[in-house]
């Protein structure tokens, strides 16, 4: 479990690293000593007005690095490497709130998974015979989705067909996420208690 404190170090980290990497090409180092192994997301959103625009999202749905320094690498990655978004220039750092979600490890789902899964409270990873798929709980509660919905748009995040989900060679796991969040860029941060 990470405190408030934790959570605040890890998205004051994800903000540095992208401003050092963005303005000076520099890549940040974590601080000495050991932080757990998790899969972590995060996410870049700019602000335009009150409404907040997606800018970048990447990470790691599995713990294969020590936390901070998953942190660094999804944070630069988001903000360069998203292949949906131009990369993050210098001038628009003032405008984004930065968001980290750690993941806990993906469970695999029994057959009846639309009982098994709670919006959100359950991210969803989907692996089927060509490739994987990842969505964070927060998406369906932000795009108002449904369970149904859910499933098939995993099954798009995947590249796959609306109903893949239901072939028995695929595998679909839920996870769940603790999500830290600046309230304004560079400000306070909160836990969103509504991804537990």
């Amino acid at each position: 479990m990470l405190s408030d404190a934790h959570g605040e170090r890890l998205v004051r980290l994800a903000r540095t690293a992208v401003e050092r990497y963005v303005r000076e090409s520099v890549i940040v180092k974590p601080e000495k000593g050991e932080s757990p192994m998790s899969g972590v997301f995060v996410t870049l959103n700019y602000l335009k007005g009150k409404e907040e625009h997606l800018r970048g999202c990447i990470g790691f749905a599995l713990p294969r690095k020590q936390l901070h320094q998953s942190v660094i690498d999804a944070a630069i990655a988001a903000a360069t490497e998203d292949p949906r978004f131009a990369p993050v220039n210098s001038k628009e750092l003032g405008n984004i709130i930065f968001e980290v979600s750690v993941l806990a490890e993906p469970e695999e789902l029994k057959p009846d998974y639309k009982k098994q899964i709670r919006i959100g409270r359950d991210g969803l990873l989907l692996r089927w015979e060509y490739g994987s798929g990842l969505l964070l709980p927060q998406v369906p509660v932000e795009l108002g989705w449904d369970v149904d919905e859910y499933l098939a748009n995993i099954c798009y995040k995947a590249s796959a067909p609306a109903d893949v989900w239901q072939d028995p060679s695929s595998k679909l796991y839920s996870f769940r996420v603790i999500v830290f969040k600046e309230l304004e860029p560079g400000g306070r941060v909160s836990r969103l208690e509504q991804y537990k």
